[in-house]
């Protein structure tokens, strides 16, 4: 049985921006490298252009789970900057997710339900800095990466 794609991969990227460096680190030149190893990011760059539709997704996924994750690890060691700083990682995959949606395929209405409901979760989880919403957010994430993961056979 053949499994209907509810994302629209011909619409523009709005949310992620791979072009510019998140994470700049200061090389020993004083001049930023881009997460501090040139080659890993040629890698990553290499593996995503080459990488089918339903895998892209699936990396989204797994971003969206380790930066919440991310963010439940800053906030037991009370680093709130970084708290945020991942929540918000994790909510412009969201983003993404959502605006890539194909809302003709009637499923990609339900997604869009629960992409809205987990950006709630992370919108609160970030302003409270409350542990057991992060944890409702990294159980709905990973719900998502593994049901992908099988409809998909990948990995």
């Amino acid at each position: 049985m053949a499994i209907m794609n509810p994302y629209n991969y011909s619409k523009p990227r709005n949310h992620l921006n791979m072009a510019k460096p998140v994470n700049a680190v200061p090389s020993g030149n004083g001049g930023p490298k881009p997460n501090g190893n040139p080659s890993m990011d040629q890698y990553l760059e290499n593996k995503i252009i080459s990488a089918k539709p339903e895998e892209l997704t699936y990396m989204l996924y797994e971003g969206l789970v380790k930066f919440i994750k991310k963010a439940k690890m800053n906030l037991e060691t009370k680093k709130y900057d970084q708290v945020n700083a991942n929540t918000q990682r994790a909510q412009a995959i969201v983003d993404e997710l959502r605006s890539t949606l194909n809302m003709e395929i009637p499923m990609a209405e339900s997604m869009d339900a629960l992409y809205e409901y987990l950006g709630y979760k992370l919108l609160n989880a970030n302003i409270d800095k409350d542990e057991a919403l992060f944890d409702e957010a990294i159980e709905i994430a990973e719900d998502f990466k593994e049901t992908w993961r099988k409809a998909f056979d990948l990995k």
